[in-house]
């Protein structure tokens, strides 16, 4: 039984308000946990190293193993927030994450930690999308939502941005089993919390769950990328890499089947024939294959070559980290003077302007030269290119199916940069081969940033080839 919203009526105005912010609280507090650990573990990956003994290739894992299943199963968990309550899948998603980080703490081998992290993905998949529909419901329309609003997407930024400093210091000053143990105290307050102010909200119709979808996405992502590891150790065309990588691909065209002929599909294929839908999403993947993958190599650079402690590495990447937050923030100024397209483009060249200029880098490059100009530019172009993308997408739907599209353009994001970080991570380790000096893997880190500044000029093409030059209709907030 759906619980009817307060009679607002009858509450004080400086109660209502408090009782808004507090739901505020909890709904971005949320979000903030989701983000941040897609990005805290970068800067301990070594430490976990050292600690269970993990190879070069685990390390990815323990970043993918959590990005694939948060994308394979995030439009899932948006039609379970509208099928079940918004706030029941929010305090069902935020336990399984609380108690998988407990167990990613506790890990003492490898596969444990691997495993964790995946349980850790599908929580974060439950609870996200309920974040911002909590909010919407809490929020009336107007300037007091747009400020919400706001207040939301720059705390989801500011998470992906505070968790190079954040583990940074965690695994300098206790140990990297902290960077997954500090969600446990915040974890149950937020819980806490969320149980007390959030009211129990769902969409009026009734759809089901496509199960099979969402776990056929996810097994073909997650297969396709360990086909894709294996061809750096056996090469393209023997057993153990075409085996996964066709296995992978079967499992794709399954979704795509299922999809098409499920009576309430996860990703409503016709959705796919609207031009700003379709082309935001395909730039936005090969972006997100890119750019995902920065912060990563970055980290791994600063620690194994320039020999910067963890806390260090957080440090040196707090300018990159901030650049994303700027770029998202002026977007909204500058779509309206540069037009939609257009400053996808601009962002998308700055980007690549930094991948450039980072895949020149050298064993013993000084600070300003190898890490904080680059990265800059990086991240400044990833920050104005995703917020008109978003806008392009969103632009496209139906008022009913904003919520919807929105989580797809998120979920591209996500699964491009899961199969990019295999990609690039490949394409460095079989440069690098078996030399673990500074100078060999400083060639590979190269040659990933060279790679991926080749992405994001083919995707410029296909951002002036194929996205519409308007933003169409202004998009709509998702249905309470």
């Amino acid at each position: 039984m759906v619980h009817a919203p307060p009679d607002t009526a009858a509450i004080p105005t400086r109660t209502l308000r408090t009782r808004t912010w507090l739901v505020l609280l909890a709904a971005c507090a949320g979000q903030f946990l989701v983000v941040l650990d897609v990005s805290v573990v970068n800067v301990a990956l070594p430490s976990m190293r050292t600690g269970l003994g993990m190879t070069p290739t685990g390390l990815q894992w323990v970043v993918n193993a959590y990005s694939i299943a948060y994308a394979g199963f995030m439009l899932l968990g948006g039609r379970a927030g509208d099928l079940f309550g918004r706030k029941r899948m929010f305090l069902v998603g935020l336990g399984l994450f609380t108690a998988a980080s407990l167990a990613g703490g506790l890990a003492q081998e490898g596969w444990q930690l691997l495993l964790a992290r995946g349980v850790q993905g599908l929580g974060a998949a439950v609870l996200a999308p309920s974040t911002l529909t909590i909010l919407t419901a809490a929020v009336p329309e107007g300037a007091a939502r747009t400020r919400a609003i706001g207040t939301w997407a720059a705390v989801g930024a500011g998470g992906g941005a505070a968790g190079g400093l954040v583990g940074g210091v965690l695994t300098d000053t206790l140990s990297w089993r902290w960077v997954l143990l500090i969600n446990v105290p915040v974890g149950a307050l937020v819980l806490t919390g969320a149980t007390l102010w959030i009211t129990e909200s769902r969409a009026a119709t009734r759809n089901r769950l496509d199960l099979p979808g969402a776990v056929a996405v996810t097994g073909g992502l997650a297969v396709l990328a360990y086909g894709i590891v294996q061809t750096e150790q056996s090469g393209w065309t023997a057993p153990q890499t075409l085996a996964p990588l066709l296995g992978g691909l079967t499992l794709l065209g399954a979704f795509l089947a299922l999809e098409a002929r499920a009576a309430a599909p996860l990703m409503p294929l016709r959705l796919l024939r609207l031009r700003a839908v379709s082309s935001a999403n395909v730039v936005m993947f090969a972006c997100g294959s890119a750019t995902f993958c920065t912060w990563y190599f970055m980290t791994l650079y600063a620690q194994n070559v320039l020999g910067y402690t963890p806390l260090g590495a957080g440090l040196a990447l707090i300018p990159s980290s901030l650049s994303i937050v700027f770029g998202a923030k002026i977007a909204p100024r500058l779509m309206p003077v540069t037009g939609t397209r257009n400053l996808t483009v601009i962002g998308v060249l700055i980007a690549a302007a930094g991948f450039g200029w980072q895949s020149t880098m050298h064993a013993h490059d000084p600070y300003w030269m190898s890490i904080l100009v680059p990265g800059v530019l990086m991240m400044t172009g990833a920050g104005l290119a995703t917020t008109p993308l978003a806008s392009l997408a969103t632009s496209g739907a139906a008022p009913g199916e904003a919520g919807l599209v929105s989580g797809l353009i998120n979920t591209s994001r996500t699964m491009g940069g899961a199969l990019g970080l295999a990609i690039l991570s490949t394409v460095a380790t079989a440069r690098t081969g078996d030399a673990l000096t500074p100078e060999a893997l400083t060639e590979g880190y190269a040659l990933a940033f060279r790679t991926g500044g080749f992405v994001l000029l083919a995707s410029t093409v296909v951002a002036l080839v194929w996205l519409p030059r308007a933003t169409g209709p202004k998009p709509v907030t998702p249905e309470r």
